[in-house]
């Protein structure tokens, strides 16, 4: 998986590319540790990411968890594929999806 990270002041943009799975997902939740301090908006673009399993979405949940507390997070460019992994988890009623 890529992660392109571009921040903005207290705006943090952060596109996925590939899967996110569990041999991914400590490099996304690594990058969050090392990058949200300070952020009051999170944006994830997905318009890349193909696939997305429970340990990509425990790393959704947490980075959501954050973001509750000091900002807000939005993610963005969901494919059918994703946005269904969300219904069926329930994750769409949780995260801001555009």
């Amino acid at each position: 998986m890529n992660i392109i990270k571009t921040a903005e002041g207290t705006t943090l943009n952060l596109a996925l590319e590939g899967r996110l799975d569990t041999t991914t997902a400590p490099q996304l939740e690594a990058e969050l540790k090392d990058s949200v301090d300070g952020v009051t908006e999170l944006n994830m673009d997905f318009e890349k990411l193909e696939y997305l399993s429970s340990a990509g979405l425990r790393v959704i949940l947490a980075a959501q968890k954050v973001m509750n507390r000091q900002g807000k997070m939005v993610i963005r460019h969901v494919n059918e594929t994703i946005r269904e992994v969300f219904e069926v988890t329930g994750f769409i009623d949780i995260l801001t999806i555009e």
